[in-house]
């Protein structure tokens, strides 16, 4: 649920799979004031274990909405812009100017985005990490942290307010 916060960044995972990944989101939007959204359904429980070491106490820091698909994040958060994170992106994440009000959305650990949210997306809203060739994703924790401390850099790192 919301606590009447606009956030500068919107954080959002699309049906993840592995609960130490979402502990760490939510320690990383605890850490640099982005609003984590999870779109069901999860391959987990929220309350497991796992979950709890990653995030620590952060849960009570950095609120976590859940909505039930991806349109329902759209029509309940109405985010500034969109952009997806995803393997074979056509840009790199440094060459948008992110603008407060914005989100990021992730794919999960096994497939990733499905092809119904990228059709959702404008063109040239589906950003990639620059890796070398031949070589698996990164991490989704590892991926969600780059692409938000790159648009809180852009910021100045402002706190938010």
């Amino acid at each position: 649920m919301s606590d009447g916060k606009q956030p500068w960044l919107h954080v959002v995972l699309h049906e993840p799979e592995i609960p130490p990944n979402t502990g760490n989101a939510i320690r990383l939007c605890a850490n640099t004031g982005a609003r984590l959204h999870l779109i069901h359904p999860l391959g987990f429980s929220i309350d497991e274990k796992a979950v709890r070491r990653s995030g620590m106490d952060y849960r009570e820091m950095a609120p976590v909405e859940h909505h039930d698909s991806y349109q329902a994040f759209l029509d309940s958060v109405k985010p500034q812009r969109v952009f997806a994170i995803e393997t074979g992106g056509q840009r790199s994440h440094v060459e948008v100017e992110y603008l407060p009000g914005d989100a990021l959305i992730f794919g999960n650990e096994g497939s990733g985005l499905p092809q119904s949210v990228m059709d959702k997306l404008p063109n040239g809203e589906v950003l990639t990490l620059p890796m070398m060739p031949n070589t698996r994703s990164l991490n989704l924790s590892n991926t969600v942290a780059i692409a938000v401390y790159e648009a809180w850099r852009q910021q100045g790192f402002r706190l938010p307010e």
